[in-house]
């Protein structure tokens, strides 16, 4: 998996797990022992203070890990964040072990090497990092299962819980896992989205008081060559799923938009699709990679008297603004309301 480094402004440094601002890398780098990069912009890519933007792609490579990841549910969202990290060498798919309810389903995992089983408990059991990846009604019976075949042991203190519930909380997690010893429990909550499936995923996370600086390291690790990774506080979680979590869905609502607008002036339709969607991938690079307002973007591509304005215009007067900020809010909210029930 070689993914490029986006730059965005100056080079990226080492450092701990943090709250990152716009031109700032994208999260600790400290745990790699290297890294796939390559030259993405005139500027240097350093890495401890050595220019890395030269290197050849063959070597340097992703950073590995030792520890077995389960996954306790084998849909869609599990399936992206395992097979990534098969994929980017991360892991090892023989570290890899996932459990659902129905073992027909599980094929594309066995396909890809991953040990596969329909016991919650022997994931849980024999895994070091745990991926909590069920419905977020299904959380307590789901946990009320792995409790009464759980049996307490010294490797509980160590294992990592890592949910990717939408609007399940700390509190409600560590609340579910409480057999796995309430003093020790180690819960990591993550809103990541489904993009991660093309290694372009934009995750947030967070962890309870237990959870060290090496194991949020770990985390960071693997969500980060994802896509993009942060740890943010909790109590932001649900404002970046209206945005990040839910966002993916309101950009495709934009291409399929875009390409019948193609399609209506004349294009056919696969290729309106496609020039949609590729618009609207290099605009989000621009993005990343000049470290510019859109709306200053907007307006170099807006000439006066000229096309784009016009249709800018048009936008305004159907106040797709307004409606992508309240589409935002909503979702949020919506997060929020799914947590407390």
């Amino acid at each position: 998996c070689n993914r490029q480094l986006l730059l965005i402004r100056g080079a990226i440094k080492v450092q701990p797990p943090q709250i990152l601002t716009l031109g700032q890398a994208r999260g600790p780098l400290s745990y790699l022992t290297s890294i796939n990069c390559s030259k993405s912009s005139g500027r240097p890519v350093t890495i401890a203070g050595k220019d890395v933007s030269k290197t050849s792609k063959s070597s340097l490579s992703m950073a590995k890990l030792d520890e077995k990841i389960g996954f306790i549910g084998g849909g869609n969202m599990a399936y992206a964040i395992g097979s990534g990290l098969v994929r980017c060498g991360i892991v090892k798919a023989s570290q890899v072990q996932v459990s659902g309810p129905h073992i027909e389903n599980l094929q594309r995992w066995r396909d890809l090497g991953a040990v596969t089983c329909d016991d919650n408990c022997m994931v849980l059991e024999h895994s070091d990092i745990v991926f909590i990846c069920v419905k977020p009604h299904m959380l307590t019976p789901c946990a009320a299962q792995l409790k009464y075949k759980h049996v307490p042991s010294a490797k509980d203190a160590s294992k990592l819980v890592v949910s990717v519930l939408a609007g399940t909380s700390l509190e409600t997690l560590e609340e579910a896992f409480s057999f796995m010893g309430s003093s020790e429990l180690k819960v990591i909550r993550t809103m990541p989205n489904t993009s991660m499936q093309v290694g372009e995923g934009c995750t947030v996370y967070t962890g309870n008081a237990r959870v060290s600086h090496h194991d949020l390291e770990k985390i960071h690790l693997m969500l980060n060559a994802l896509g993009l990774a942060q740890q943010v506080p909790e109590s932001m979680i649900d404002a970046v799923t209206g945005v990040a979590g839910c966002g993916p869905a309101f950009v495709y609502t934009i291409i399929e938009a875009l390409a019948d607008g193609g399609v209506k002036q004349g294009v056919p339709r696969q290729m309106a699709l496609q020039f949609a969607a590729q618009t609207l991938l290099g605009a989000a690079k621009t993005v990343l990679l000049t470290g510019k307002h859109p709306a200053v973007l907007r307006d170099e591509v807006c000439s006066p008297g000229g096309a784009t304005i016009v249709g800018v215009h048009e936008l305004e007067k159907g106040n797709l603004r307004s409606t992508l900020i309240n589409a935002v809010e909503k979702s949020s909210q919506r997060s929020a309301e799914l947590g407390k029930k």
